[in-house]
């Protein structure tokens, strides 16, 4: 099968979908590999290491033309959907649910889609989505410590606090990959975390591992609106497989923090869990202030840290990657069950 691996054109997405280790296991198991030139430089593999793994490095134009299988780390955004066409197939992360442009675009050209985050095993586990969600989550807390500086228009305020001096708080909605990972950095960082969930059992494994490192409640409307109480960071990690994430934060809740405080709505890509937030924000201009509070919403946070999230991203991908170029398509979703819940359009 032809892989085409375009350039991400999203803003400041550094990220690329396969490393140059990656394309070679592509090329020795008989595929072709289009790189766009210039693709991986972002994320420290130059065009000259995917040439020594095997790829060719066209254009634009030509990777999209010529590929019958296009790799993607993040969305196509509309100036790609000219390059759509009947029976391409499509794997990236794509969020249809708060995407419904896109949606339409993929269904309309004929394109077969699948979602990273889609890819479902039988535990309910998503393999795709947890490399990239465990490196949100971890710099969620980062984030939200460098907006809480001063210089950086917060109220001037560090997460441990020193002797003599309270702990600040942390409130993180959301104890899947996202939270845990994110309640594992904000402890790191000294402050007092709370986290909120609606499944018990996920609140038990988080008491099993941090103990009383952190606090935990059942999240509902009261436990919520008590918790935000004082609250300088406050972190959003809530996910609904497949579906638009719900506006649990209120806005009267966000006025219940500390004024100079700082949101991070990491379930921004699939819509946002904060009222007071109506659009992502961007790399070019990550925080927006509301109701005294800075809030920042980008959907592409792991494209912060591409040496990292490009070589974990490539180690969960590229098996289902070799299973549908060897394949085909038809034949990995004959064949792999977690593949088939990942197609979204055909």
């Amino acid at each position: 099968m032809i892989v085409g691996i375009p350039k991400e054109i999203k803003n400041r997405e550094t990220r690329v979908a396969v490393t140059p280790e990656g394309v070679a296991h592509l090329c020795q198991a008989g595929h072709v590999v289009l790189v766009e030139k210039g693709a991986g430089v972002e994320s420290g593999f130059a065009d000259e290491a995917y040439a020594l793994s095997g790829a060719t490095l066209p254009d634009t134009a030509q990777v999209w033309a010529e590929a019958e299988l296009i790799l993607k780390v993040k969305e196509p955004l509309p100036e790609e959907y000219g390059h759509f066409r009947p029976g391409l197939i499509l794997f990236s992360f794509l969020h249809l649910a708060a995407n419904e442009p896109l949606k339409t675009a993929l269904a309309g050209a004929g394109v077969r889609a699948l979602a990273y985050e889609g890819v479902e095993l039988a535990n309910g586990s998503l393999p795709l989505l947890v490399p990239m969600s465990a490196i949100a989550g971890r710099l969620a807390a980062q984030i939200g410590a460098h907006y809480l500086l001063k210089a950086f228009g917060g109220m001037g305020l560090l997460l441990s606090g020193v002797p003599g001096t309270p702990k600040s708080k942390v409130v993180i909605v959301g104890a899947g990959t996202v939270g845990t990972s994110a309640a594992a950095s904000a402890i790191g960082l000294g402050a007092r975390v709370i986290v909120l969930d609606t499944n018990p059992s996920r609140l038990e494994a988080l008491e099993e591992r941090f103990g009383d490192r952190l606090e935990l409640l059942v999240s509902n409307p009261d436990h919520l609106g008590r918790a935000m109480d004082g609250t300088a960071l406050l972190i959003g990690a809530v996910l609904l497989h497949g579906e638009r994430a719900p506006k649990i934060i209120t806005n009267e809740m966000v006025r219940r923090m500390s004024k100079g405080g700082v949101v991070v709505d990491v379930a921004i890509d699939q819509g946002g869990s904060v009222e007071s937030l109506e659009a992502p924000t961007t790399h070019d201009e990550p925080v927006v202030e509301r109701l005294g509070v800075l809030h920042y919403a980008v959907p592409n946070m792991p494209a912060l840290t591409p040496m990292t999230s490009t070589p974990a991203l490539t180690v969960r991908t590229l098996p289902y990657v070799l299973e549908i170029a060897t394949k085909g398509l038809d034949g990995a979703l004959s064949a792999n069950p977690a593949l088939k819940k990942a197609l979204v359009a055909s």
